[in-house]
């Protein structure tokens, strides 16, 4: 072989690598390739091996992973003039492969800044009450709008999730004293209940002892108990209590007339004094 067919052969075997390097692609599992010829959309090629024509096609491959994308911080204004910064972030993925690569030409960038618009105008549409408390609602209207806006790009918007709510220092205060005041109220409605309740039950107890006088002196008997746990050297006798051992008194008085009475008279009961019937008490005694 002469030099020059050596030099032809060596140009063809580049040629021919720089070809197949051109020509052949690779399509991944999660991945979809768009063909264009000659600047025209041509199909979409599923994932293995694809052949093209060199200088005549192109092949753009568009991922179908769902992308997670943060949504930076916002200062918002509320619907009741709040101004909070409130952070999100959105999930989304590739749903058409043609309108994705088609219809706009930077998916990410598209989707971030209308993101934080649709942050800005949903939250803005709530008081701060309802943007801490229902979450859920605003993270579903922020979906809602981002869906109806990014599927004529062949994307969807799986999840949209509030990240971070920072509220200014004064209002974290005036919610403090709030909670406080609420808490507060509680108490003093759990207090009035159970201050009800027991005049309830205490009423009910002086019903009762109404009907039963005895009732009353046993109280006072177990009051008097439990005064002397303290080994108390003074003891109080209560005026219903006194009262009960005069009547007491005269009740066993009155039992001792009345056997006195039925039994004979015999030498030891008639030289026996009769019995007093006062029985007096000390309001106190040491």
């Amino acid at each position: 072989m002469t030099a020059d067919s050596i030099t032809l052969l060596i140009v063809l075997i580049v040629v021919a690598v720089i070809w197949f390097a051109m020509a052949v692609h690779i399509v991944t599992q999660y991945e979809r390739g768009v063909l264009f010829r000659l600047g025209k959309v041509q199909r979409v090629r599923s994932p293995g091996l694809v052949v093209i024509i060199p200088f005549v096609d192109r092949l753009r491959k568009v991922s179908l992973r769902i992308v997670t994308m943060p949504i930076q911080s916002q200062g918002i204004i509320t619907r009741d003039n709040v101004s909070v910064d409130i952070s999100a972030v959105a999930y989304f993925r590739v749903v058409d492969a043609i309108k994705s690569v088609i219809a706009i030409e930077n998916i990410h960038a598209a989707i971030d800044q209308i993101a934080q618009t649709t942050l800005r105008k949903v939250v803005g549409q709530h008081t701060l009450d309802e943007t801490l408390a229902e979450t859920d609602v605003i993270n579903a209207n922020i979906r809602q709008i981002l869906d109806g806006l990014t599927l004529e790009w062949g994307v969807e918007v799986t999840l949209v999730e509030l990240k971070d709510i920072q509220l200014p220092d004064s209002m974290k205060r005036a919610m403090a004293r709030q909670a406080e005041a609420e808490r507060e109220k509680r108490a003093k409605i759990i207090a009035a209940e159970g201050e009800s309740l027991a005049a309830a039950a205490l009423g009910r107890a002086s019903d009762t002892m109404m009907a039963h006088p005895l009732a009353l002196q046993l109280r006072n008997l177990q009051t008097m108990v439990e005064l002397g746990v303290d080994k108390n050297t003074t003891v109080v006798f209560p005026a219903p209590l006194m009262s009960t051992i005069n009547e007491l008194g005269a009740f066993l008085a009155r039992e001792v007339a009345s056997a006195k009475a039925v039994q004979p008279p015999t030498a030891d009961n008639a030289a026996a004094p009769p019995p007093r019937t006062d029985i007096a008490a000390p309001g106190l005694s040491r």
